[in-house]
């Protein structure tokens, strides 16, 4: 059974690009008609989010109660978070330093850009605060947050704390607990790799759909954008990730840019860093050898708070409407930017969806949030790319700290 859903992990890769060709060249050709491929794109997410939130709350539990104990668990811990809190500042004074050398908001015409403005997002309301955002986090019911599925920082916290509860038993119930939990994850996986049987007709309409909605018109007015998005991107995934999996890790970026490409593929595809989790997490262990103790608490973990291609988008997006606006952009402003793009990206649920988090980003540097729906309207594309890097972060944290973990347990043995 393992060898067989093992070829199908292989042959993945090729039927999504096979899907997402075909899925493009449909849609250019159907244009809006297209969206009659909604519904079936639709089902296939939908099919991936009933199965997403209780295998992030299972497998972190797992992790979690797995290295209570360990003596890695306190390095673990603190290697992860400050990887990711570290790497999301540096995509995003990464978007600032090429927003303001490429400058994107400039030399678009103003009438045409005028004419599409709205305030319908910014009459939705005042955004949380820090302290509202941080109470919400801990769920009053742990098992309505799961219910809902809709706030998963609740879910993450909960299930972080009970795993760490569950690693402080003792003897027999220590196991059953653990071994049931263990179960879940691997139950919850095996449904999963049956959707993705279905992965590539999902992303055939997924991609005609994007691709027939879009609008030239929009994507004329935006391609500076995202031209220098994808440059930002491409400098932080291959980069900055590979220079660190190279002098952290000791293991080969080539080797890893490699095996990782078809969790790209599919992160891109779907727009999804936590319906990605499956396969990440099978590469991470199968082809990059990364042990199960650290992929089960380093990739939950990731895909819920680690979004550095959405930290990149939140400063890109900043200085283009600063620009648009004919804002120049102060040393406090930068500093307001960087802040609040990290802390929002940490804070960014790994699932498809508008940015609307960039509306926090532009009221605290001061830049009218009225352009807004000029990236609203094309925010798939976006958001298809920065998924792919963000699951590109997490695994390589995790290979990092396998590496770590591997150098710190030789020399020890010395």
């Amino acid at each position: 059974m393992e060898k067989k859903d093992k070829g199908i992990l292989y042959n993945l890769g090729f039927w999504i690009i096979i899907s997402m060709l075909l899925g493009i060249i449909i849609g250019a050709f159907m244009g809006k008609k297209a969206s009659i491929f909604a519904p079936i794109g639709d089902i296939f997410m939908q099919l991936i989010k009933m199965v997403v939130v209780p295998l992030v709350a299972a497998s972190i539990i797992t992790g979690a109660a797995s290295i209570g104990n360990s003596k890695s668990a306190g390095k673990m811990g603190i290697i992860t978070f400050t990887y990711y809190l570290a790497t999301t500042a540096v995509a995003v004074s990464l978007g600032l330093l090429l927003g303001e050398l490429f400058k994107p908001g400039l030399g678009i015409d103003k009438t045409t850009i005028s004419s599409m403005f709205s305030l319908e997002y910014a009459n939705k309301g005042s955004l949380p605060g820090l302290w509202e955002t941080i109470k919400g986090i801990i769920p009053v019911n742990p098992f309505g947050a799961l219910a809902e599925g809709n706030n998963i920082l609740s879910i993450l916290f909960f299930s972080l704390f009970f795993g760490f509860g569950i690693s402080s038993l003792k003897g027999e119930n220590k196991k059953i607990v653990v071994g049931f939990f263990a179960g879940v994850t691997d139950a919850l996986v095996f449904v999963i790799t049956k959707v993705m049987y279905i992965a590539p007709i999902g992303v055939f309409a997924l991609m005609a759909d994007a691709t027939g909605n879009f609008g030239y018109k929009v994507l004329a007015l935006l391609i500076k954008l995202l031209i220098v998005y994808i440059i930002a991107l491409l400098i932080h995934a291959y980069g900055v990730y590979g220079s660190l999996i190279k002098l952290l890790g000791k293991s080969s970026p080539v080797k890893f840019f490699k095996k990782i490409y078809k969790a790209q593929l599919f992160a891109f595809s779907t727009a999804s860093s936590i319906g990605t989790l499956p396969i990440n997490k099978e590469i991470c262990e199968e082809e990059l050898g990364v042990s199960n103790e650290i992929t089960s608490f380093v990739l939950p973990l990731g895909a819920t708070i680690n979004m550095d291609g959405n930290a990149i988008y939140y400063a890109l997006a900043a200085c283009f409407f600063a620009q648009l606006f004919g804002i120049d952009l102060g040393v406090h402003q930068y500093i307001a930017i960087i802040f609040t793009a990290t802390i929002g990206s940490i804070g960014q649920a790994g699932v498809p969806g508008p940015s609307l988090l960039i509306v926090a980003v532009l009221i605290a540097a001061g830049i009218p949030v009225e352009g807004l729906p000029l990236l609203f309207g094309v925010d798939r594309i976006f958001d298809m790319l920065r998924t792919a890097v963000n699951i590109t972060g997490d695994a390589s944290c995790a290979v990092i700290i396998d590496g770590l973990l591997k150098n710190d347990s030789s020399n020890k043995n010395i």
